[in-house]
């Protein structure tokens, strides 16, 4: 039973710590506020290509989080980086990620693409 209960409150403290580390490393945008910023800066869909293929914002380039260890050489760390993906929990582990390797000007949209309503492209 003991056993259970710190398992238990192993995974909330562990939960509790991601996410106000989270929101320490990068910055949560409104959709608004996202538009406002994201033609000035670095715009990265870390989606896999497959769902980047069926529609991804206007501008935006992909890196899948997947390859992101691998492709971060593409993001230059003296711009801004604005990230999403589809719900909003990958672009933020890319964040995190980013964040370890030195970049600090970290910026993702709430809610993800699943929130976007605005101009998309899609391959035909």
């Amino acid at each position: 039973m003991y056993i259970l209960l710190a398992v238990i409150a192993g995974i909330i403290a562990y939960s509790l710590f991601n996410f106000f580390y989270q929101k320490r490393v990068i910055k949560t945008l409104s959709e608004e506020e996202f538009r406002e910023g994201y033609r000035k800066a670095q715009l990265i869909d870390v989606r896999e290509p497959n769902e980047f293929d069926e529609g991804h914002v206007l501008g935006a380039r992909n890196i899948p989080l997947s390859q992101l260890r691998t492709r971060m050489k593409e993001i230059r760390p003296d711009q801004p980086v604005y990230l999403y993906c589809q719900s909003g929990l990958r672009s933020g582990r890319a964040g995190q990620m980013l964040y370890r390797k030195g970049y600090r000007n970290l910026n993702h949209l709430q809610g993800g693409f699943k929130k976007w309503t605005g101009k998309v492209k899609a391959k035909k």
